[in-house]
């Protein structure tokens, strides 16, 4: 248990990974963190220096529990096809005494949402969803992000651009907003959120643990249109419209066929499936209009659009789904 009003020990599982790696070195920088990776045996990620490492046996319960003693957090981050171990965590976390834990979020959708049921890791959300409801010793945050910006925009299933080839699909006109995040703001996000003092403190306002206890929050860099997207493109790339091939399909119709090529078990299903969603016209990938954010509480910065733009032209060569 934590010994003041403020987290010091935290642990990461995926502490090298895509976004953990960002959360860890934000957790690092705040100089009030002391951050253990929980890791596998034959795990290749390159951690951060100044990492403590834990190896855990995820088949052994115990070997869990025996890492997460003494934790004040447990920040989970897991690809979507290593989601099977959340549950694992969640349960040895709670077993352990941790008191708060950030679950595998980092999203668009939070929790087993309604819109991913018939996504392959829909089961293993919702088991997860169910193992924080029975928890005894632990509460969590679930931190939802929206989509990564400068993984997701070089990827053509993701949000339609193809960079290399200069061309881009505009679902409908391509005018519908999304909130999006970008991996430092994410880290950035994470460190200030368990900088947070856990019980209320005079003159801090509602920016305490206990406040967001057991809830779904919400943080983004941007919330911005695939037309937001290639105009920054356009700046950074120092091309015009006339350069690039532009064309559109429905929504509903790219869905439709995001779902025809899962069942085919092609990747781009998958995300054509998981990313249109978040540009119907019903507005659901603009939480920062419909659920507000807690950017300000956190006192996040805002960002250069074409900064982040820059990075995602960048990693435009790298090769697809499994970019470093």
């Amino acid at each position: 248990m934590a010994t003041s009003n403020y987290i010091n020990k935290v642990a990461i599982v995926g502490a090298g990974g895509n976004s953990g790696k960002f959360m860890t070195e934000a957790l690092l920088k705040t100089g009030k963190h002391t951050v253990t990776a929980i890791t596998r045996a034959d795990s290749k990620s390159k951690l951060p220096e100044g990492v403590i490492s834990k190896v855990v046996d995820y088949e052994k319960r115990e070997s869990v529990v025996e890492a997460l003693k003494g934790q004040d957090a447990l920040v989970i981050t897991l690809g979507a096809f290593a989601l099977s171990n959340e549950v694992k965590l969640i349960e040895a976390a709670d077993q352990a005494g941790v008191p708060w834990i950030l679950p595998n979020e980092w999203s668009s959708y939070p929790g087993a949402h309604e819109f991913i049921k018939d996504m392959f890791y829909y089961p293993m959300k919702s088991a997860s969803r169910e193992a924080l409801g029975k928890l005894k010793t632990s509460s969590y945050i679930g931190v939802s992000t929206g989509f990564w910006y400068e993984w997701s925009l070089p990827m053509p299933p993701a949000f339609g651009f193809d960079i290399t080839n200069r061309s881009v699909m505009f679902f409908d006109e391509g005018e519908v907003k999304a909130s999006v995040s970008t991996w430092p703001q994410i880290g950035r996000a994470v460190a200030a959120l368990l900088s947070l003092p856990v019980q209320a403190e005079e003159g801090k306002g509602d920016g305490f643990l206990e406040n967001l206890k057991n809830k779904d929050v919400y943080i983004n860099s941007f919330t911005i249109s695939q037309k937001d997207m290639l105009e920054s493109l356009l700046r950074v790339t120092d091309t015009k419209p006339e350069d690039w091939t532009i064309t559109k399909e429905s929504a509903q119709g790219r869905l439709a066929e995001g779902l025809k090529e899962m069942q085919e078990g092609k990747h781009s299903g998958f995300a054509k499936k998981l990313y249109t969603r978040v540009f119907f016209p019903d507005g659901f990938g603009d939480f920062e209009r419909n659920k507000g954010t807690l950017n300000g509480v956190l006192g996040l910065p805002k960002e250069d659009l074409d900064e982040a733009t820059k990075v995602a032209v960048e990693r435009a060569g790298l090769p697809r789904w499994t970019a470093e």
